[in-house]
C-alpha cells in the first residue's frame, strides 16, 4: 500500500504552541481540510485558518459541557477504517464516513491540574476521554493514519511531507504510534496514581500503598555498561517524581563524560546525604560509602575538612555540595590533586566552570536547587518483584531525643551528636560514625556485626577519636561495640536504643563517664 497523502486532519490540542503555524502549513501547502474542536477551533479560526467544526462532521452538537464531542462513528470510523479493506470502505461510504489521515492531539493537562492543588471535582474534569480515544484509534490504524502528540514534532512532519508529496512514511507513522501508546499509558498511570491516593485518604484502614502500582519511566540514556563491563544497562527517569526540579535524574550535566551506572549510584548517595544539612556542607562518596562529611560556615571549608577525613578513599570518588561551587572550592580541590569522577551541586559559578574546563572528563551536574530530604517513595528491585518504601530522612527528630545517662551532653556535644546522627544515616549498616567539629573523622559500615564497625571507625579516626562523639544507626546489642568507642576517647554517643540490653549499655556509659542519647529512631541502610 502506498503512503497515503494527508487530506483531512483532526486537530484538538491543550498545548497550543506551534499549532497555528502547523495547521496553516497543512492547509496552505498541502490543501488539507482542518477539522477542529472547541478552543482549538477558535484559536485557528482567529488566526485565519479555514476550520471545519467537529459538529459539522458528526452532525451532532458538542454537549454535556464538552464531555461529548468526538466520541462518534464519523470520527472513529474515519480513523479506524482499513483503507485496503473493501468491506470497511463500503460501510464507511454507506454511513457517510470520510477518512481522517492525521490526528493532532495532546491531552488535558491532568498532572499540572493536580500539582496546582485543584479540588477533586476540577481534577476529575481534567481527565481527558476523547483525546486518548482518538489517539488510540489513530495509533491502532497507523498503517494509514499519522498521529501527532508532541508540538516538537511539527516541523519534522512538515519536512517529511514536503519530501514525499504530502504523505508521511510508514516508518514515521509506526514510530508516532509507539509514542502514542507510551503517552496514553503514562497518562492513565498518572490518573490511577492520583485516584489511588484519593481512595487511600478516604479511610483509616486503607493501606499506604495501592493494590496495583504503575511507575511512569522514560529512558534518558543507554549506559556503556552496568556495574561491570559484561552487564548491559540504561538509565530511566521517573516522570511522576514530585521533586523533579532539583533531583539527580533531572539535573543538568554541564560538562564531562556520560555518567556511568556506578556514577549514578554514588551521586545519588552523596546528593541524598548532603541534603540533610541546613548549613553549607560537603559529602564525598566512594562505592556508595561516605568517606568524608562536613558541615561548616562555607562550602570550601566543608570540602577541605571532608577531604581530610579520608584522602585516600576520596581519590576517584564523587562529591556533593548543598551550596554553589565557586572557584575558591575548585582551587582547594586542585591543590589536593584530587581526581573526582563527578560533582553535584545546586550550581557552579562561571569561574569554577572555567577552571574545570581544563579537566573535561570530570562530570559536573547542577540541580538548580536543593529539595528537602525525604518525602518520596523509593523503589528497589528483587528477583521477580519490587520493594517500595517511604524515603528515609532524619527530619525533625531532636524533639524525641532522650538523654539516658548520668552525664548530660553539653550544648556543643548535642549539636555535634545531631551532625553525627545525620551523617551516620548515609553509611551502610551496621553503621558507626565518629565526628568532631562537625566533620566525620572515622566511619565503619557494611559489617555483619556492630563491634567490627566500631573498630574500623576507631582505627580510621585514630587520635581524633579522643574528645569526639559517635553515632550508631541502630542499637548496640551488647556493650562491646560501645566499649570500643569509649576506650578510644569518645565522650558522647547517640543511638536509637531499644535493645533488651539497653540497661547494660547505659551502665557501661555511666561507668566510663560518657553521655548517651537515645533517638528512638533507627536508620538502617542495607
Amino acid at each position: 500500500m502506498n503512503d497515503p497523502k494527508v487530506k483531512r486532519v483532526l486537530v484538538s490540542v491543550t498545548d497550543k504552541s506551534g499549532v497555528v503555524e502547523f495547521a496553516q502549513a497543512l492547509s496552505s501547502e498541502f490543501g488539507a481540510q482542518i477539522i477542529s474542536t472547541g478552543g482549538t477551533a477558535k484559536v485557528l479560526a482567529e488566526a485565519g485558518v479555514a476550520v471545519t467544526p467537529i459538529d459539522e462532521v458528526t452532525q451532532f452538537p458538542e454537549m454535556m459541557d464538552g464531555r461529548v464531542k468526538t466520541l462518534h462513528p464519523r470520527v472513529h470510523g474515519g480513523l479506524l477504517a482499513k483503507r485496503d479493506d473493501e468491506a470497511h470502505m463500503a460501510q464507511a461510504a454507506e454511513h457517510g464516513i470520510e477518512m481522517i489521515d492525521m490526528v493532532v492531539v495532546n491531552l488535558y493537562a491532568f498532572e499540572k491540574t493536580v500539582e496546582s492543588g485543584a479540588d477533586f471535582g476540577t481534577c476529575i474534569e481534567n481527565i481527558d476521554i476523547g483525546g486518548p480515544s482518538m489517539l488510540r484509534s489513530a495509533a491502532k490504524n497507523f498503517a494509514s493514519v499519522a498521529v501527532v502528540t508532541d508540538p516538537a514534532s511539527y516541523d519534522d512532519i512538515l519536512v517529511e511531507m514536503r519530501a514525499h508529496g504530502g504523505a508521511t512514511t510508514y516508518e514515521t507513522r509506526e514510530r508516532l504510534a509507539l509514542e502514542v501508546f507510551r503517552t496514553t499509558a503514562a497518562y492513565d498511570a498518572a490518573i490511577a496514581g492520583w485516584m489511588g491516593a484519593q481512595v487511600a485518604e478516604g479511610g483509616a484502614d486503607t493501606p499506604p500503598f495501592p493494590a496495583a502500582l504503575t511507575v511512569n519511566l522514560t529512558k534518558r540514556q543507554d549506559l556503556r555498561y552496568g556495574e561491570n563491563p559484561h552487564q548491559a544497562a540504561a538509565f530511566y527517569q521517573r516522570d511522576d517524581y514530585k521533586g523533579a526540579a532539583h533531583s539527580l535524574a533531572h539535573a543538568k550535566q554541564l560538562q564531562g563524560k556520560e555518567l556511568s551506572y556506578n556514577n549514578y549510584l554514588d551521586l545519588d548517595a552523596a546528593w541524598t546525604a548532603v541534603r540533610e544539612y541546613a548549613e553549607p556542607a560537603c559529602v564525598i562518596v566512594k562505592h556508595l560509602t561516605p568517606c568524608g562529611v562536613c558541615e561548616a560556615d562555607d562550602v570550601t571549608t566543608a570540602y577541605v575538612r571532608a577531604h581530610e577525613c579520608d584522602p585516600v578513599s576520596a581519590y576517584g570518588g564523587v562529591m556533593a555540595f548543598n551550596r554553589a561551587v565557586t572557584s575558591d572550592t575548585v582551587v582547594r580541590i586542585f591543590e589536593n590533586k584530587q581526581f573526582v569522577e563527578a560533582i553535584i551541586a545546586p550550581e557552579f559559578s562561571a569561574d569554577a566552570l572555567e577552571m574545570y574546563s581544563t579537566k573535561p572528563n570530570a562530570r559536573l551536574l547542577a540541580t538548580g536547587g536543593v529539595n528537602a530530604p525525604g518525602g518520596e517513595v523509593e523503589f528497589r528491585s528483587v528477583e521477580g518483584g519490587l520493594l517500595c518504601q517511604e524515603s528515609d530522612a532524619v527530619a525533625e527528630e531532636v524533639a524525641d531525643f532522650e538523654v539516658v545517662t548520668e552525664r548530660k551532653p553539653t550544648d556543643e556535644e548535642m549539636a555535634e551528636l545531631v551532625f553525627a546522627w545525620k551523617a551516620c544515616k548515609s553509611v551502610k549498616s551496621n553503621a558507626i560514625l565518629i565526628a568532631k567539629d562537625h566533620a566525620s573523622v572515622g566511619a565503619g559500615g557494611g559489617q555483619p556485626n556492630r563491634v567490627n564497625s566500631a573498630r574500623i571507625a576507631v582505627e580510621q579516626a585514630g587520635e581524633k577519636a579522643r574528645g569526639a562523639v559517635a553515632a550508631s544507626d541502630a542499637f548496640f546489642p551488647f556493650r562491646d561495640g560501645f566499649d570500643v568507642l569509649a576506650q578510644a576517647g569518645v565522650v558522647a554517643v547517640i543511638q536509637p536504643g531499644g535493645s533488651i540490653r539497653d540497661e547494660e549499655v547505659i551502665a557501661a556509659a555511666n561507668e566510663q563517664g560518657v553521655a548517651m542519647v537515645f533517638t528512638h529512631h533507627r536508620h538502617f541502610r542495607h
